[in-house]
C-alpha cells in the first residue's frame, strides 16, 4: 500500500513537471511569435509610411495638414490589442480595472500629442519637397536632437561615441544640403528643397525633444510602466494629435478640397482614396510595431530594424517612384548608417555596463 503511494506521488510530481515545462515551453514560443511579429509590423510601417505619404504628393496631393492626418489618424487600431488584453485579464480577475491610466499621466499625454501633431504637419510639409530617400536621412539625426535634449531633460550623459554620432549625422545632413540642386523632384524650387530641407531637420529636433519627455513623463508617473500602460499613452498621444490635425484642416479647408483633389489625382480618384487609407495604415503600424519592441525586447532593438531599413527605403525609392541616388545621397546614407551604429554601440555598451551594477543592488 505504502508503495502504491508513492508511486502514485511520484507520477503525480512527473506530471506537474511536465505541465510545468509545457507551460515554460509555451511561453517562450508566444513571446517569440509576438517579438517576430512586432518586428514585421515595425518593418512595414517603417518603410510603408514614407513611401506612401510620399506616393501621395508624388502624384499630386497638395493638402500637408491631410497628409500629416494620415500619420496617426489610424489610431482606433489600437483598441483591438488593448480589448483583447482587457478581455485576457477580464478572465484572470473579475475586479481588473478598464484603464491603468491616471488623470495626470492623461493630462500629460495630450500635451505630448499636440506637440507630436505639430511634428506631423512639419514632417508631412517638409516630403512634400524632398524626395524621401533624402527626408530618411535627414530624419536619422533625431538621434543628435535626442541625445542633447536628454542631456538637458533627464540628465543623460554624453560619451564619445555619443558624440561621434552626431558629428557624422550632422555631416551627412550638411552633405545634402550643399548638393541639393542634384536632388530636387521634379517641379520644385531650390526654395522650396531648402524648406522642406530644414523643414525635415526641424521634424527631427522636435521629435528628439519628444522622446525624452515621454521619458520624463514615465519616471513621473510613480506607476509600473506596463505594455498595456504604454498603450493607453499612445493612444491619448495619436488621439490629441489626430485632433491637432483636424483643426488645421478645417481652418485650411481641405475637408473642401478632398473630392477635387481625388479627381485630379494622378493614379486616379478610387486610387487616392486606397492610397490615403494604406499611409493611415501603414503609419499605425509603424506606432504599433515600436511600442511592441520595445516592450518586447528593448529600445536597441527598435532602433536597429529602424537604422537597417533605411537602405530598404532609398531603394525602393528608387524603384517604385524614381527617384534619383545620386553619389553625394549615398556618402550621405553611408555616414547616416554609421552615426547609427555608433551610437547604438554606445547605447549598447553602457546597458552592459549598467546591468552589473543593477544586479548587485540588495
Amino acid at each position: 500500500m505504502q508503495q502504491t503511494n508513492t508511486n502514485s506521488s511520484m507520477e503525480t510530481e512527473s506530471n506537474e513537471n511536465s505541465s510545468g515545462n509545457n507551460s515554460l515551453l509555451s511561453n517562450k514560443r508566444t513571446k517569440r511569435f509576438l517579438i517576430a511579429l512586432n518586428c514585421l509590423l515595425l518593418a512595414l510601417g517603417d518603410t510603408g509610411g514614407p513611401l506612401t505619404s510620399r506616393l501621395y504628393f508624388h502624384h499630386g496631393g497638395h493638402r500637408n495638414w491631410l497628409s500629416s492626418f494620415l500619420e496617426t489618424a489610424g489610431f482606433p487600431i489600437l483598441l483591438f490589442p488593448l480589448c483583447l488584453n482587457y478581455l485576457r485579464r477580464r478572465r484572470r480577475s473579475c475586479s481588473t480595472p478598464i484603464f491603468f491610466i491616471t488623470p495626470r499621466l492623461f493630462l500629460a499625454c495630450i500635451g505630448l500629442g499636440f506637440l507630436t501633431g505639430v511634428d506631423d504637419f512639419l514632417y508631412a510639409y517638409g516630403l512634400s519637397f524632398l524626395p524621401v530617400s533624402t527626408a530618411a536621412i535627414l530624419l536619422s539625426t533625431h538621434l543628435s536632437f535626442t541625445a542633447f535634449f536628454a542631456f538637458l531633460i533627464v540628465k543623460q550623459r554624453f560619451t564619445f561615441f555619443n558624440i561621434n554620432s552626431i558629428a557624422l549625422l550632422t555631416t551627412g545632413a550638411a552633405l545634402l544640403g550643399l548638393h541639393g540642386s542634384s536632388d530636387r523632384p521634379e517641379g520644385v524650387t531650390d526654395k522650396q528643397y531648402y524648406m522642406g530641407f530644414f523643414l525635415m531637420v526641424a521634424t527631427a529636433a522636435l521629435y528628439g525633444l519628444v522622446l525624452p519627455l515621454i521619458e520624463l513623463t514615465y519616471r513621473k508617473s510613480r506607476r509600473e510602466i506596463t505594455y498595456t500602460l504604454v498603450m493607453e499613452m499612445q493612444l491619448v498621444m495619436a488621439a490629441s494629435a489626430t485632433v491637432f490635425c483636424i483643426v488645421g484642416m478645417a481652418i485650411d479647408k481641405d475637408f473642401q478640397a478632398i473630392p477635387k483633389e481625388a479627381k485630379n489625382f494622378g493614379l486616379g480618384k478610387a486610387r487616392y482614396y486606397v492610397v490615403l487609407t494604406w499611409c493611415a495604415i501603414f503609419w499605425q503600424l509603424f506606432f504599433l510595431g515600436t511600442v511592441g519592441v520595445i516592450f518586447s525586447v528593448n529600445t536597441l532593438l527598435a532602433a536597429i530594424i529602424v537604422a537597417v531599413f533605411i537602405p530598404v527605403i532609398e531603394i525602393l525609392a528608387v524603384i517604385f517612384l524614381h527617384e534619383r541616388f545620386s553619389s553625394e545621397k549615398g556618402v550621405a546614407l553611408a555616414l547616416a548608417l554609421w552615426g547609427l551604429g555608433s551610437y547604438l554601440y554606445g547605447e549598447h555598451k553602457q546597458a552592459t555596463k549598467e546591468k552589473p551594477s543593477s544586479i548587485d543592488q540588495p
